[in-house]
């Protein structure tokens, strides 16, 4: 673990593995469609809308890598019941979009928009937790293509498929709205995704 890195707080706990979960010492690679292709010349990760931000933000390539980094030490836990212990994330800070956008109090939802349309929804706290980060390196290295390459989002306290590979875009929301995986014809996946509390799954109506 890096010295300076930030500890999430699930790494603290006396047992690591949330109900439900075994170990894994590799790194599964899931998810849905082909992976895109990454092209430095038009990538652009987009803050929106207004008003609930002050001014929809775009930055490019360079912008983003020159925005400031964080190390992240955390635990990753799959909703298909893996956990992989240890990770060490590094990346830009969700927060740091506090520093170019003023975000409205009446937005209390995020949806992180990614390539191919694929969206996944969470609160704005969870979003803005100390230990979420827009990652680009794992374990010291490059997140390869299958793992998100050039930019993922890490929310070490929930299910990994709120970790979103391939993000694009942060829209902020007044009311929750279901991302790709939480509507109920792609499995109807919890709105929240508390792997503590075993929050696979939507309950149903």
């Amino acid at each position: 673990m890096s010295d300076d890195a930030i500890i999430s707080p699930d790494t603290r706990r006396g047992d690591r593995l949330p109900p439900g979960q075994s170990l894994t010492r590799k790194w599964p690679v899931l998810h849905y469609g082909e992976v895109p292709e990454f092209d430095p010349e038009s990538w652009d990760l987009t803050v929106f809308p207004v008003p609930l931000v002050d001014q929809a933000v775009a930055f490019t390539w360079p912008q983003f890598q020159a925005l400031p980094r964080a190390k992240v030490f955390a635990d990753m836990h799959c909703v298909t019941r893996w956990s992989k212990l240890d990770n060490l994330w590094e990346g830009v800070p969700t927060r740091e979009l506090l520093k170019h956008v003023t975000v409205s109090p009446a937005a209390k939802f995020v949806m992180v928009h990614c390539e191919y349309g694929f969206t996944t929804n969470l609160p704005v706290d969870d979003f803005f937790a100390d230990d979420a980060l827009f990652a680009t390196h794992h374990n010291g290295q490059p997140l390869d293509p299958d793992h998100g390459h050039p930019v993922r989002l890490v929310i070490p306290r929930l299910y990994a498929w709120k970790s979103a590979k391939w993000v694009r875009g942060v829209e902020f929301m007044t009311d929750d709205r279901a991302g790709f995986w939480e509507e109920w014809q792609h499995g109807g996946y919890h709105m929240r995704g508390d792997p503590w509390a075993e929050e696979r799954h939507r309950p149903g109506e």
